[in-house]
């Protein structure tokens, strides 16, 4: 009788620390979900701006056709990946559209007019806010990443992530060159 009541009670405290474990590993696999959406609403933001920023540059800069079709190109490869949810795939995009950012905003310095225009500077200064915002947000991203794939593979939670199918998270990195590029706005400030 004792040793029934010892049996069933901890069976019962396995249960319970059981239900523990898989709460956790759904906390941080959701947080993973929230801070992937939070980088995904700045993308959007972006994605909305650049085309307005071109069209501005357009109006100025007819000879450099081919660095705004640069942007526009990259622009829509960030989308693709970001609606795929690859992470390599949005890194290269990233890189690809701020070196086309950064193309772009270093010809600024040849139109003086396009250079004063309220609109492009307002647009300028959007975008290199929203650029900083999306490196502030890639890093909760990666960091809920580790803490999400650490809990996976750790002992005893992967006795019940790996029959649950909790999975790991790609991490998303910038190449040095595409963060040295993250402030492409700051450089023509006036």
């Amino acid at each position: 009788m004792i040793l029934g009541t010892i049996l069933w009670g901890v069976v019962a405290l396995a249960l319970a620390y059981a239900v523990v474990l898989f709460n956790s590993l759904v906390r941080v696999k959701n947080a993973v979900a929230k801070a992937w959406a939070n980088i995904d609403v700045l993308l959007k933001q972006r994605h909305d701006e650049l085309p307005k920023l071109v069209d501005t540059c357009r109006q100025y800069m007819q000879h450099e056709q081919a660095t705004l079709e640069r942007v526009i190109q990259a622009r829509a490869r960030v989308a693709d990946a970001r609606a795929s949810q690859s992470m390599a795939a949005l890194g290269a995009a990233e890189g690809a559209l701020r070196s086309g950012l950064g193309s772009l905003f270093a010809l600024v310095e040849a139109y003086p007019e396009l250079k004063s225009n309220e609109q492009f500077l307002y647009l300028q200064s959007r975008i290199s806010g929203l650029e900083s915002a999306i490196a502030d947000r890639r890093e909760f991203y990666n960091d809920s990443v580790n803490i999400n794939n650490v809990s996976i593979a750790q002992f005893p939670e992967l006795l019940l992530a790996r029959p649950f199918g909790f999975k790991a998270f790609e991490l998303l990195h910038f190449e040095a060159d595409e963060v040295r590029d993250a402030d492409i706005g700051q450089r023509f400030k006036s």
